[in-house]
């Protein structure tokens, strides 16, 4: 048992949370395009990403494998990320250091997403049943590609932004009556 549950049931938390992560991201990707941060999906977005890694080393393994990698290098930018947005409030460089980690952080969980669906889906394994073939390569290339762009696009984007006024004032000024 893994945290108290099943195995089954462990790899079907996992894999919710994992999926919650890269939608929630994928929602902040967009945001941070845009120049806003979205506050209340980041949040999820960070947490998940967390929970996604950390659940990652629940399943039982008998040496370290690339996937654990994966999850190190993952809590490690994930690290920056909430440091930059929470601690240090993107003040100064802590701002493009928050979208690059976020971005990292939202392409490792995509990464994995991509080696999943390879080794699951009997039409993308065929393709690449040892995950070293060409459509494989070719697929991790455009998603590292895509990801890449993005945060440079996303960091340009995001730095030229002023910090949004905090959700409270908006609610205030919002909630006063009309003269």
């Amino acid at each position: 048992m893994m945290f108290g549950m099943s195995p089954a049931t462990f790899l079907i938390v996992h894999v919710a949370i994992s999926l919650i992560a890269l939608v929630s991201g994928l929602v902040v990707m967009v945001g941070l395009l845009r120049g806003e941060r979205l506050p209340g999906w980041t949040a999820l977005f960070l947490l998940t990403a967390v929970l996604t890694s950390v659940t990652g080393f629940g399943f039982p393994f008998d040496h370290f494998l690339p996937s654990h990698w994966t999850g190190v290098i993952s809590l490690v930018v994930l690290a920056v990320a909430l440091l930059a947005l929470y601690v240090f409030r993107l003040s100064g460089s802590w701002r493009w250091l928050y979208v690059v980690a976020a971005m990292m952080a939202l392409y490792l969980d995509a990464f994995v997403t991509v080696v999943q669906a390879f080794q699951k889906i009997a039409p993308l394994h065929a393709l690449a049943p040892t995950e070293s073939e060409p459509p494989f390569a070719i697929a991790q290339g455009l998603v590292l590609l895509l990801f890449f762009v993005v945060t440079i696009v996303a960091v340009r984007r995001f730095n030229q932004s002023p910090p949004r006024r905090a959700n409270i004032e908006r609610l205030v000024y919002a909630s006063r009556p009309y003269p």
